[in-house]
């Protein structure tokens, strides 16, 4: 076997609050050659996901929380450089949760053969995987859009935010984005299609989504909790559908998590507020794909990645997330 020298981040610390440089611990050591059944995959590129932020707590959730000293949880993309599995050749490309590192080495059933003619690799990370799959079955499946409805979408200039707005357009809804910034909210409107855009840093929401949302409002896919997400709920219309896929105005709080105080709007419009988690969809995930894909094809969906180069920059990139300055889904390219 040729030798592979492996470069990893390691959770060294629960991090209070946002995470920081010494929450981690960078190791350099040679790859582990693959096992039968198993793959080494030269991984090209990382998703960075608010999500991460929760899994670095030692806490109940829907997925264990990552270990003390073990490599960060990450999906990727790359290429199999050896194989010990019937179903991969090197040179195939994969997608899998290869974590923070340049080589992993994993059971080959657990990645996902990808082909790179068709889109770019780093698609694969964001409509085409599991961001867009999150967007999809969150909207589609919980929200239940309808010819018609008027869908509102926080977060919108993020990587989940976008493709729900786009899909709820290819639903025929009306759509009303919410983000920070003028630049985020003309991208969402002039490239993305929505019908409207409230920038949550300079407006009123409140006064906002009266104006935006004249008719109130049928959907609420929620990406930030918070004030938003409070906001929202005093304008849904009766049978709102209001979906909790994130909070990440809350992630890097030191406090508990604040909950919405006018949840009675729920009561009195019954309404339905549920939450998603993505791999509760996972034997869907090839139905949702072709479907994305064909839509992209016809230039209905659009895909923007925000690329940040270097594995070594892992600890501050990933916190571009929370500060708002990513354009598009956050990646890192190994």
């Amino acid at each position: 076997m040729t030798s592979y020298n492996n470069r990893q981040y390691r959770l060294a610390a629960r991090p209070v609050g946002l995470p920081k440089r010494s929450d981690w611990s960078y190791v350099e050591e040679p790859a582990r050659a693959p096992d039968d059944g198993e793959v080494l995959v030269a991984v090209e590129y990382l998703s960075l996901d608010p999500a991460m932020r929760g899994w670095m707590n030692d806490g109940k959730s829907y997925i264990p929380p990552v270990a003390i000293g073990a490599v960060m949880r990450a999906l990727g993309v790359g290429k199999i450089v050896e194989s010990k599995s019937d179903h991969f050749a090197s040179g195939d490309y994969v997608s899998g949760g290869f974590g923070i590192q340049a080589y992993a080495t994993v059971p080959a059933k657990d990645c996902t053969k990808i082909d790179p003619s068709i889109a770019p690799l780093t698609v694969y990370l964001n409509v085409l995987g599991m961001t867009g799959m999150t967007a999809y079955f969150g909207l589609l499946d919980v929200g239940e859009p309808k010819s018609g409805d008027t869908v509102v979408v926080s977060g919108a200039a993020g990587a989940v935010g976008a493709t729900v707005g786009q899909i709820a357009k290819i639903q025929g809804c009306r759509v009303v984005g919410i983000a920070g910034g003028p630049q985020k909210c003309a991208y969402v409107v002039e490239e993305l299609g929505f019908d409207a855009c409230i920038d949550y840093k300079a407006a009123n929401l409140a006064k906002s989504l009266r104006e935006f949302c004249p008719n109130g409002i049928d959907v609420y896919f929620d990406n930030v909790g918070g004030d938003i997400l409070e906001a929202c709920l005093a304008q849904i219309n009766l049978h709102a559908r209001i979906v909790i896929c994130g909070a990440i105005s809350q992630y890097n709080a030191t406090t508990p998590p604040k909950g919405p105080a006018n949840y009675l709007s729920l009561l009195v419009n019954r309404a339905k507020m549920q939450g998603m988690i993505v791999f509760d969809y996972a034997d869907r995930y090839g139905l949702a794909a072709r479907e994305m894909a064909g839509w992209m094809a016809e230039g209905k969906l659009k895909s923007r990645e925000d690329v940040v180069e270097g594995l070594e920059t892992f600890p501050e990139t990933l916190l571009k997330l929370f500060s708002g300055e990513n354009h598009g889904k956050l990646v890192l390219k190994v």
